[in-house]
């Protein structure tokens, strides 16, 4: 079955086969032809085609899209180029200041992306205006085995994991990968522990200490011509063949 379009799906290969992914991608199917669901459905798994299973350095992992209209665009955090930021992407933002001094400009996260750091949800759409509405519908089991996959390479590997439900899934990752849990970064809980954390240093810090070029965190948005055009103009359908 090809779904994602690269190396993830020999990798999740199994998952596709099993009960609970059919159930889920029936009920997700169901929800765009019913409601207004986020992301548009072909970026639901825009992540995973940004960045391919070999060259991921650093997970990033939220909990699920945003769901107000003209925000979710398939990576964790990021929106358009010109959209407002929303509250979690200014705190995330106000944090790698206060951690690294960089005054971040952009919005898509597509250089970080560009650098191996995956931008994923544990759960990857919701309805309009319903936050965690998709949570239950196997979205879980999916992320778990991705986090699992991960997490069985050898290459090390940095693991930031922002609120409870991304914090659930560090029980998959070994000791030699590096794994820092913090509250989420929305208004709601950054207060409680995302503010003062630091995780972008301290991933820098575990990459640099193993032989593996850190992440430039000022690059927010991608600076090649034609680079932000090309990924959102890429189709990103749900196909079984």
């Amino acid at each position: 079955m090809k779904v994602i379009g690269n190396e993830w799906d020999e990798i999740l290969a199994a998952e596709y086969s099993k009960p609970y992914f059919s159930a889920l991608m029936e009920k997700v199917d169901a929800e765009y032809a019913t409601h207004t669901v986020f992301p548009p459905k072909d970026k639901i798994f825009a992540a995973l085609r940004r960045v391919d299973y070999d060259d991921v350095k650093v997970v990033i992992l939220g909990q699920d899209p945003y769901h107000e209209r003209g925000q979710a665009n398939g990576m964790a955090f990021a929106v358009n180029d010109g959209v407002p930021l929303p509250p979690s992407l200014i705190n995330i933002f106000k944090e790698l200041s206060d951690d690294l001094g960089v005054e971040a400009q952009g919005s898509t996260l597509i250089g970080w992306a560009d650098q191996g750091v995956l931008l994923l949800n544990t759960t990857l759409t919701v309805r309009e205006g319903q936050a965690q509405s998709h949570s239950q519908y196997g979205w879980q089991e999916f992320t778990d085995a991705i986090v699992e996959a991960l997490a069985r390479r050898e290459k090390p590997l940095a693991f930031i994991l922002w609120g409870a439900n991304a914090a659930s899934k560090a029980r998959f990752v070994p000791s030699r990968h590096f794994v820092i849990k913090s509250a989420h970064p929305s208004p709601l809980s950054a207060y409680r522990g995302f503010f003062g954390s630091k995780p972008f240093s301290k991933v820098n810090a575990f990459l640099s200490g193993r032989g593996v070029e850190p992440i430039d965190w000022s690059r927010v948005d991608e600076s090649g011509e034609g680079a932000i055009a090309s990924y959102y103009k890429a189709s990103g359908k749900i196909t079984r063949v």
